[in-house]
């Protein structure tokens, strides 16, 4: 074998390494988001004191729809939870939550997370039985009046970074 098919062969493995590698990560590719809440939060299967979270996708590039919810110093995972694609009209350069309507005795539920800068975000998936209530306190709140929610209920604050 002559030094010049040795040259070959290792230019050749070399491209095939970079062209078969993982991809760099930057940094967003977890989506790692602080959220601090006033008040409880529910998400699915649990109800999230009022603190601080760390919500992250979980290192699965096969499934980029599981949430994993660790506490303030992320030394205990609080929560693995399944979601679903969402979308929004329009990208921001902070992290948004959306919230069910809940009466004013219910801890706030956590609906979506987007990450800041992207329209793809990440829906939390309740059991039905939840599914309904959310839609039976939507009604109730479109049925009051607005002056009478306005007084009686006060969301928990978020804070993210």
């Amino acid at each position: 074998m002559s030094l010049k098919d040795i040259s070959a062969m290792i230019l050749c493995l070399i491209l095939t390494s970079v062209v078969f590698s993982r991809p760099a990560r930057a940094g967003t590719y977890s989506e790692m988001t602080k959220l601090t809440f006033s008040g409880p939060v529910e998400i699915p299967g649990k109800i999230l004191t009022a603190g601080t979270y760390w919500f992250v996708l979980m290192n699965d590039d096969a499934d980029r729809n599981i949430v994993q919810v660790f506490n303030a110093d992320r030394s205990q995972l609080e929560a693995t939870l399944l979601t679903m694609p969402a979308v929004r009209q329009h990208w921001t350069a902070e992290t948004e939550v959306k919230f069910a309507e809940r009466p004013q005795h219910e801890p706030e539920a956590l609906l979506k997370w987007f990450y800041p800068g992207q329209l793809a975000g990440h829906e939390f998936l309740y059991s039905r039985r939840h599914e309904n209530e959310f839609a039976r306190d939507v009604k109730r709140d479109e049925l009051a009046e607005p002056t009478t929610l306005a007084s009686n209920r006060v969301a928990p604050s978020v804070v993210a970074r």
